[in-house]
């Protein structure tokens, strides 16, 4: 029998601002995240959604524990991720404002499950939360889809840098 080695200690974490700054230059897709909830609609802007897996089509995406959205995620049994349209900037705007109605004036239809979807947008999947994970100071949700709908003529919205570039036209 060896004796044990001491296990180093962690490394101390990037710092806050420097971790911001290096994702303000990775640029990401944005989606409107949006659930139907006693109150009514609900939803929140996200430029954490990814794919996870194929087979079961999974997706993910976070949210900040201080957030209403995260009131929200914590017991809503469904979700639709509306993928944003270049041409929905303020769309994006509207639902990461704070103390705001998002819904307010704002043309939407809604699922027989109940839950808004944007008009507009290049696709949105509608998918049952499957997990909840706390991870740091965030919950990140999985979620399995079960309804798909895309518009393949529709570019999409993207943002970098605080800002929403235009994408160069494709070759």
């Amino acid at each position: 029998m060896t004796a044990e080695q001491p296990v180093p200690p962690a490394p101390e974490s990037v710092g806050a601002e420097e971790f911001k700054a290096v994702f303000r230059n990775h640029p990401a897709g944005v989606a409107v995240v949006t659930c139907a909830t006693p109150a009514g609609p609900a939803g929140f802007t996200a430029t954490s959604v990814i794919s996870v897996a194929v087979h079961p089509a999974m997706l993910a995406f976070s949210v900040a524990a201080g957030s209403m959205a995260r009131r929200i995620l914590d017991t809503a049994a469904s979700v639709v991720v509306n993928f944003l349209a270049a041409d929905q900037a303020e769309v994006a705007r509207r639902f990461a404002a704070r103390g705001v109605d998002r819904f307010a004036g704002l043309d939407h239809c809604t699922l027989p499950t109940g839950e808004p979807v944007l008009p507009g947008t290049t696709a949105w999947i509608r998918g049952v939360v499957e997990h909840r994970v706390p991870v740091g100071d965030s919950l990140l949700l999985t979620v399995r889809a079960v309804l798909a709908h895309r518009d393949v003529a529709a570019e999409p919205l993207v943002y970098l840098d605080r800002a929403f570039p235009e994408l160069a036209p494709p070759r």
